[in-house]
């Protein structure tokens, strides 16, 4: 119990330092964009609006303030447990988090299952038939899917998909027209399918070609070669010896998967007009609203931080030789 204690403690002073530097990295690399954030507040009125009135403005959201005062202002309100107010949405930052926060994780989420699923089935399945036609085209298939930018393959499947075949909707998470509280599950599910599908091909590759080669060191183990000599079959073995043993590493890619599909989320979301954190994140960056980024840039790495605290807290159950006093 000590030794969870220490590993966890050792944790989260790990994760303050990460939070720091992010802050202090975001904050500067958007304070110092070329993108005016009067200008991008006003918007198609710019030509319009006089120089007191950009005062005002400035001064309303506190940007005629030097960088180090903003940032240590920024990081007052954040002790008290403030993350500020929107400039794009004119809402306070946790509220404009919490409301495209839903719509995100049921994204992330499913994106995650059939990541973790669909790279496990072509790893096992590989790796049970090493050296054959299928391992030959799993493999081609792991390496095209690791080397292709997201959103590529995102503009790929939206024409076949939405334009060619029309069988998936082209955009957004609901039908337009209709009321948020209107929308039927199957119409969530209809809208969120082909997004999902997208964001988890960038996991599927990974974990595909890992497992693969942990099944294919375990089929070619001592154990594994006297579970044959006692007429045991492939799939015997697989089953018996292979997938507790790849379980471990399958878990580990998964759960460090949820930083990139934070990443590749922005792009999903995007190119399907999918109202969750990922299309906040690039509005934040375009308008250079500095505490709407820092607040998302906050929650992800809170996010992501305890996906791969579960994570390492779960290797323990799986494999019991680890103890955390040797991992952390």
């Amino acid at each position: 119990m000590k030794n969870i204690w220490r590993f966890l403690l050792q944790k989260f002073l790990h994760f303050l330092l990460l939070l720091v530097a992010l802050s202090v990295i975001s904050f500067v690399l958007v304070s110092l964009s070329p993108v005016n954030p009067v200008d991008a507040y006003i918007g198609a009125d710019v030509m319009r609006v006089g120089a007191e009135q950009r005062e005002l403005i400035a001064q309303r959201w506190g940007l005629d303030r030097p960088m180090t005062t903003r940032f240590f202002l920024w990081l007052g309100q954040l002790l008290q447990g403030n993350l500020g107010t929107s400039m794009t949405y004119n809402q306070t930052v946790s509220q404009v988090i919490a409301e495209r926060f839903e719509a995100s994780l049921a994204l992330m989420g499913l994106a995650w299952l059939f990541s973790g699923a669909f790279g496990v089935l072509l790893g096992v399945v590989a790796g049970a038939k090493e050296g054959s036609l299928v391992d030959r085209v799993i493999r081609i298939y792991a390496y095209t899917l690791a080397s292709a930018p997201a959103f590529w393959i995102a503009l790929l499947l939206l024409i076949i998909f939405s334009v060619t075949l029309q069988v998936t909707p082209i955009c957004c998470a609901k039908p337009p027209g209709i009321l948020a509280a209107d929308v039927t599950l199957w119409q969530k599910l209809h809208h969120l399918l082909l997004p999902a599908l997208t964001l988890s091909v960038i996991g599927v590759a990974n974990i595909a070609l890992h497992t693969r080669e942990k099944l294919i060191e375990i089929l070619h183990s001592n154990y594994a070669l006297f579970a044959y000599a006692q007429g045991e079959t492939t799939t015997g073995v697989v089953l018996h010896h292979g997938l507790r043993n790849v379980a471990l590493p399958a878990i580990t890619l998964q759960f460090a998967s949820l930083g990139e599909l934070f990443g590749g989320s922005v792009l999903i979301e995007k190119v399907f007009n999918y109202p969750g954190l990922g299309n906040a994140t690039v509005q934040a960056a375009l308008r250079s609203d500095v505490p709407l980024l820092l607040g998302i840039v906050f929650f992800s790495a809170t996010f992501v931080f305890i996906g791969n605290t579960l994570a390492d807290l779960s290797y323990q159950i799986i494999d019991p030789r680890i103890r955390f006093g040797k991992s952390a």
